[in-house]
């Protein structure tokens, strides 16, 4: 719009564990992230490879691109997601799906066949309880309704940690993790002491500032185009059905913005009107 939307974007010194961010650069490192692994599924891993942090897969399958927190795979041909949700949107089974669905395609967009896909493993950690049964811990797999002995056997497996749960019984360092995320400090427990000192650690890092701003700044571009393409689909719709004057007065734009909108749309009417807003404001 005419006056810049102001930058919202919380400071890096005041990052925690539970930041998208925070967590994807202190998992970057496979001290940090194998323990984690361990402690959620009881299990043992030799060693993890991370084909990319931050993971962004686009599919050319009508899907829109997602980032995932994240993602690696171990020895076993399995590939892990994890992500830290704050925010309940009321979708977290589908959202979980969708991540699921996400990793699938990324594999087969490798040339492999469906019979080469990796068994996938998506572990959402929140603060809040989507299940309302204040469990530290849901796990999800397959199963058959007529006999919950057979299993659909799919080679997927999803992981709810609720970071402020009291029911179940888990691996006491993973419960001491999870109260540090919650916000319990200090922290107790040697994994969890140790989150602490590489949460430290990446503050003081003046790369890890300079890619987080770096992001702020995209993001803060992205919320721009997002607003901004707002206005160019009301102008495409509404341009025959009201005065320019109204127009402006309506979406709070300028002269010189609706004038770009119209120019846009007409010299390029094949252009989304997200990538007219993104040309208007970034040129």
């Amino acid at each position: 719009m005419s006056e810049k939307a102001g930058n919202n974007i919380k400071p890096f010194e005041e990052l925690t564990i539970k930041d998208d961010f925070m967590f994807g650069a202190v998992m970057s490192e496979e001290k940090n992230l194998k323990p984690l692994l361990e402690y959620i599924l009881d299990i043992k891993i030799d060693h993890i490879t991370y084909p990319e942090r931050q993971k962004t897969i686009s599919a050319n399958y009508g899907y829109k691109s997602v980032r995932l927190d994240v993602y690696c795979e171990d020895d076993n041909n399995t590939v892990y997601n994890i992500e830290i949700q704050v925010a309940n949107r009321k979708d977290l089974a589908k959202r979980i799906r969708y991540y699921h669905d996400m990793i699938d395609i990324n594999i087969l967009e490798q040339g492999r066949k469906v019979s080469e896909l990796k068994k996938s493993i998506v572990i959402f950690i929140c603060d809040f309880d989507y299940y309302g049964k204040n469990r530290y811990m849901y796990t999800f797999k397959g199963q058959c309704q007529e006999d919950s002995s057979v299993y659909l056997d799919d080679d997927t497996l999803s992981v709810v940690l609720y970071i402020n749960g009291s029911v179940g019984n888990i691996n006491d360092e993973l419960k001491a993790t999870l109260q540090y995320m919650a916000g319990k400090i200090p922290p107790k427990g040697s994994y969890a002491d140790n989150l602490d000192k590489a949460v430290k650690k990446v503050k003081i890092n003046e790369k890890w500032r300079r890619d987080y701003m770096t992001m702020a700044m995209k993001i803060d571009e992205e919320r721009d185009i997002a607003e901004f393409k707002k206005s160019v689909s009301a102008v495409r719709k509404g341009r025959e059905l009201v005065s320019d004057e109204v127009m402006m007065n309506m979406l709070s734009i300028t002269r010189e913005e609706l004038d770009s909108i119209y120019r846009m749309i007409d010299n390029h009417p094949e252009m989304s009107d997200w990538d007219i807003a993104r040309e208007i404001l970034l040129g």
